[in-house]
């Protein structure tokens, strides 16, 4: 999809929002937020791919946690440098405060008082507790139910204070708490299934922003909430723009037609351009995700370690680096950003050498076949890659890699996918035979992986997580569940680090390089405050202010 833009063109169809016929420049008098500050003005976010599905505890894709972190509100949230900050509760749980027991086992949890859903009934206990047995009641499709399946025993002692006990430790879980949103009760509990809840397309939330409408394939309107808990919301609306051509979007951010550009931001081959531009302010900031080539090891062509080892060293991957990148993503070997205090430095570093690649495939016996594709017991190495569409630099990518593997004897083919069906069940369900795609593999600020990792997590096969390339190593679950049941954090350093060596062997993903995200801003937006932390750096729009 590819929007042009001409004189406006785009401005008039953005506002052309329900009947409101809300436009720029007619911006109706500022309403107050709670606490009487006003609010002033929109905010106009571009993403890249299209939001879709809003039901926070239910499989969705990256992309869709903008819309949540607007929305909705978890217990805790994740700041910038990593340090939980209260949401919905009044103070983090912790051993030295008494909210969490000696042993590590029991919870104890103070919520805020006087908190409203966005349609004018109370917070309460009890729609944290409804969450947590929903994200473990069997018949919920649930996006993750790692830590949450540990709690046991959900009591609410009063409305504003919720105790439970997990079965055992899990240092994770305050983590996968702050990304944990809290949903209402009274509204999930009408659905004849809570699969089927009004969540899913109107979603209900305690967030500084209410659901307005969705355009499908162009965007959605969020309406700033008065009654907040927090300081803000500090404007009357949020738009959130679809415009999935990269091109595009910064061709908008320069005529100003959008406010910020989000997801996959400026792309490295504007960013001096970009940094020049007046009244707008543009950052390179290394994020968590890590740029990968991921194999469906279900698929034969990739069940041979030495397949995918090889698949590496054919890789030209520091000239993909300066040559479409401009030199601007760190180069890794591993899952984990080198900011976490998981990461292992000493894993060992990929080199291009074709010729080394040519020699493990012969050894393992893919012998080049009469057409010149390589062949093992009648599986030939020829296979798909596919990528988000419209994302002009992998697809650039793409067309080194295909190059870098031809010359060794192994057919790729290029398959790329709209967002919405690239990420959808053809992703989550392992229907790919391989992809270009960008992972933050941490849960908030901590380094655990299972999601991605655990050999119970693969959705294909009926888990709950987005163990998508279907890895299932014995070791690695070991030191996955081992680092998850301590609270020390040297032990869990050890036991992360010998997992990362393992990865880096097996090569379920190609790690290719941590990403350096380009956002911009305009000049006189205030708050915007990019986070390795959090899968949106929309995390804390309810902050966002215009000078």
């Amino acid at each position: 999809m590819s929007i042009q833009t001409t004189n406006g063109l785009a401005r008039r169809r953005l506002f052309q929002l329900g009947g409101a016929g809300l436009l720029a420049a007619t911006l109706p008098r500022p309403v107050l937020a709670a606490g009487g500050k006003a609010m002033k003005g929109q905010i106009i976010a571009g993403l890249s791919q299209e939001p879709t599905f809003f039901n926070p505890l239910m499989p969705h894709i990256e992309v869709d946690e903008a819309v949540y972190w607007a929305i909705y509100s978890p217990l805790w949230g994740v700041d910038e440098k990593g340090d939980f900050i209260p949401q919905l509760a009044t103070e983090i749980p912790t051993q030295e405060n008494g909210g969490i027991s000696a042993d590590g086992l029991t919870w104890t949890v103070k919520l805020r008082e006087g908190v409203k859903w966005h349609d004018g009934q109370p917070f309460s206990a009890d729609d944290v507790k409804y969450t947590i047995d929903l994200l473990n009641n069997p018949d919920f499709r649930a996006a993750k139910r790692q830590g949450h399946e540990l709690v046991t025993k959900v009591e609410v002692k009063s409305p504003t204070e919720i105790v439970w006990t997990m079965k055992e430790v899990y240092a994770p879980y305050a983590a996968i708490l702050a990304w944990t949103f809290i949903v209402p009760k009274h509204v999930v509990e009408k659905a004849a299934s809570a699969n089927d809840s009004t969540l899913n397309t109107a979603p209900v939330g305690t967030g500084a922003f209410k659901w307005q409408e969705r355009v499908a394939g162009d965007h959605i309107t969020l309406a700033g909430n008065p009654d907040f808990f927090g300081d803000g919301p500090h404007v009357e609306r949020l738009v959130i723009k679809y415009i999935p051509d990269l091109t595009v979007m910064y061709t908008q951010f320069q005529t100003g037609d959008i406010d910020h550009t989000g997801l996959q931001g400026i792309t490295a081959d504007h960013y001096e351009e970009a940094s020049k531009l007046p009244d707008r302010v543009v950052q390179a900031n290394l994020v968590a995700t890590i740029e990968n080539i991921g194999f469906n090891l279900g698929k034969p062509q990739f069940q041979d370690q030495a397949v995918r080892e090889a698949l590496y060293y054919a890789i030209d991957k520091q000239s993909l680096i300066d040559s479409i990148y401009y030199g601007l993503p760190k180069a890794t070997e591993s899952y984990l950003p080198q900011q976490s205090w998981a990461f292992n430095p000493d894993l060992p570093k990929q080199s291009y050498d074709p010729e080394k690649a040519k020699a493990i495939l012969d050894a393992a016996g893919w012998k080049p076949g009469a057409d010149g594709i390589r062949e093992k017991n009648g599986v030939k190495l020829s296979f798909l890659n596919s990528t988000t569409a419209g994302n002009h630099l992998r697809e650039q990518a793409q067309q080194l890699i295909q190059q870098n593997w031809g010359d060794i004897g192994v057919k790729m083919e290029i398959h790329n996918l709209p967002p919405a069906v690239m990420w959808g069940d053809y992703w989550m369900m392992s229907k790919f035979d391989s992809v270009i795609v960008g992972i933050g593999f941490m849960v908030g600020p901590d380094p655990d992986a299972t999601d991605y990792f655990g050999g119970k997590q693969t959705p294909a096969k009926g888990g709950n997580g987005q163990n998508t390339t279907q890895y299932d190593n014995p070791e690695v679950n070991r030191l996955l569940a081992e680092a998850a049941s301590t609270l020390d954090r040297a032990k869990r350093t050890q036991a992360y680090k010998t997992m990362q060596e393992h990865t880096r062997h097996d090569l379920p993903f190609l790690p290719l390089f941590q990403y350096t995200l380009i956002e911009g801003v305009k000049k006189g937006l205030n708050g915007f405050k990019a986070s390795i932390n959090v899968q949106s750096n929309l995390w804390n729009v309810r902050d966002w202010s215009w000078s």
